[in-house]
């Protein structure tokens, strides 16, 4: 096709769009960063099982876990079974399970390799939930699980919580009680209702403020048991706010989407270090990785103007990924991957392939050509053509 793809318009038309971008340049391998980096990865369907994909969870192990490689091959680290693996939106608890084993068993080839398991109460329906010693228990379970297979806790936000909860001290007392139990540090994680609608007032409030207390009030209580929080609110002076408010020693892990290249430079304000920057634990990283390792390894190595040379024409793509309804932004992160020939198909768990337009497809291939993270431009115009043509647009 020569680098040329007729794609849809907004205006009900078709342009013949030419390639633009170049690929990121790659770090060299073994690329050391001043920043703590973890990609959110998704998990990669298995269209062949004999299951009904809109209600079974069906995995390519070999390709889920392959990607994982990829990840750690360039020096990221690896944020696993969260909402960016369709966790509790398609992925169950057992299988979720089933994934942290194989992706702290592939990580041991790795030497240094991170990884940071999500632990939650999605086995626990919301409305089976009763009393908050409920949660407790369901939280205990899953801690006990990851733990004996070796891993460290990502400690996810908890729809049953949200349903039993009847105020700010009964999320003191839940994470009160999980964190004195805890072997080592944990990541918090307060994911916004634009990512998960049930999470709607978490931290026992819909005022992000007094819900901000609240959970800096536990971090403090328990600030020995606290690596750090991510938020994702989509919302960077929120984020910059609470960055500075954080006790010695713990971090701010950015899930903003939309600013996350400004959020990780930093501005070197606050009265401790960890205060002037925010590390990472991101979706967009796993549509972007390259171009991440990249970057993060210039600010490492002090150019800071390469650093957001190679990040800034990104976020106009990750702004488009994460665009509302925000929850279905998985569909393009699997996309991006199936472009670039991580894997042989565009099938998702649940059936999620089918959340997005073909004019948002089609304005993310753009994006992705423009940001420079296409890997193989040939493979993906042969792609995005075969995927155009089964949605009627047939290629001259």
């Amino acid at each position: 096709m020569n680098g040329r793809i007729l794609l849809p318009t907004p205006s009900g038309g078709l342009e013949t769009y030419a390639l633009r971008g170049g690929p990121a340049p790659r770090p060299a391998g073994g690329a050391a960063f001043n920043r703590i980096a973890y990609s959110a990865a998704h998990v990669v369907a298995d269209p062949l099982a004999a299951a009904d994909p809109w209600l079974d969870c069906a995995i390519d192990w070999d390709a889920t876990i392959g990607y994982r490689r990829h990840l750690w091959s360039l020096g990221l680290g690896v944020a696993e079974a969260m909402d960016t693996a369709q966790r509790g939106m398609g992925l169950d608890w057992t299988t979720s399970l089933e994934l942290i084993r194989r992706s702290l068993d592939a990580a041991r080839d790795f030497p240094g390799a991170r990884v940071a398991s999500g632990c939650g109460t999605d086995h626990l329906a919301p409305e089976a939930a009763r009393t908050l010693d409920d949660v407790i228990a369901a939280y205990e379970a899953q801690v006990a699980a990851i733990e004996a297979l070796g891993g460290r806790l990502i400690l996810m936000a908890s729809r049953a919580l949200v349903r039993v909860a009847r105020g700010p001290e009964d999320y003191a007392r839940v994470y009160g009680r999980i964190l004195e139990q805890v072997r080592e540090p944990v990541i918090l994680h307060w994911l916004g209702d634009m990512f998960d609608p049930q999470l709607r007032g978490y931290w026992g409030d819909e005022d992000i403020p007094r819900a901000m207390d609240t959970a800096l009030d536990i971090i403090a209580a328990h600030a020995d048991k606290v690596d750090g929080i991510k938020i994702s609110l989509l919302d960077k002076d929120r984020e910059i706010e609470m960055r500075r408010r954080l006790p010695a020693g713990v971090r701010m892990y950015t899930g903003d989407d939309f600013n996350y290249a400004e959020l990780i430079a930093g501005d070197g304000a606050g009265d401790l270090p960890t205060h002037g920057h925010s590390d990472a634990l991101l979706g967009i990283f796993d549509a972007i990785a390259p171009a991440a390792s990249a970057a993060l390894a210039a600010l490492a190595a002090g150019d800071a103007a390469r650093f957001h040379e190679i990040l800034a024409p990104t976020v106009p793509l990750s702004r488009h990924i994460f665009a509302a309804p925000t929850r279905f932004y998985k569909t393009g992160v699997v996309f991006m991957a199936w472009l670039n020939g991580h894997q042989g198909h565009f099938s998702m768990v649940g059936g999620q392939e089918s959340a997005r337009s073909v004019l948002h497809m089609a304005e993310l291939f753009r994006l992705a050509d423009r940001a420079g993270v296409l890997e193989r431009p040939e493979l993906a115009i042969e792609r995005m053509a075969q995927w155009l043509t089964v949605h009627g647009i047939h290629q001259p």
